[in-house]
């Protein structure tokens, strides 16, 4: 058995031990319990700059969506089957059973992550709140038996560099970020100029 093996089953085993736990770590992994926080999170960006929520909000939503799609085609260039497939003493929790045969990259690791790290590069104040929840849907992935540790940190990776470089570049972009002033304050500053 393999260091990765290892920690797979040193935190899998905690699974099917406690009914109300392994609710929580299914609800954690399903999209619908973050439907709440997203909608207060998009709720306040809109209030407080809604020009910037519009343009930031597309562009995470595309680098989540492309990240997505990568995820999909990268399963089935590396084929690493997923532990609950390829391991008999594993526990699995999904509730459709195992999920596909690939494992190698998690969707869920990478799309919180990229996520996670886009609004880090845009609000730093943004991390007390999205890195807990990176981190427990990683874990969530090994728990539930769908993931290796390796699976999760390689997602990781992938994905927290692509939502932190496409936040980089909107940053870059001059408009992004530009404040409208109000008339006044524009034509005083305009006659004081010499």
């Amino acid at each position: 058995m393999n260091w990765d093996e290892s920690l797979f089953f040193a935190i899998n085993a905690l699974a099917g031990q406690a009914p109300l736990r392994d609710q929580f770590f299914l609800s954690v992994g399903s999209f619908g319990t973050f439907y709440v926080p997203i909608v207060l999170a998009v709720g306040y960006w809109i209030w407080s700059d809604w020009r910037e929520a519009v343009i930031g909000g597309l562009t995470l939503a595309g680098v989540v969506g492309s990240i997505d799609f990568l995820g999909g085609q990268l399963k089935w260039f590396v084929e690493r089957v997923r532990p609950c497939r390829a391991l008999s003493q594993a526990v699995t929790l999904e509730p459709g059973g195992c999920g596909g045969m690939y494992s190698f990259p998690s969707n869920h690791a990478m799309n919180t992550v990229a996520a996670a790290a886009f609004l880090q590069v845009l609000y730093p104040r943004s991390g007390w709140v999205s890195w807990p929840l990176v981190a427990l849907v990683g874990f969530q992935r090994i728990y539930v038996g769908a993931h290796y540790v390796s699976d999760i940190v390689g997602s990781w990776v992938l994905g927290g560099l692509s939502g932190a470089f496409v936040a980089w570049l909107l940053l870059q972009w001059p408009q992004f970020r530009q404040r409208v002033l109000p008339s006044m304050v524009s034509a005083q500053a305009n006659s004081a100029a010499p």
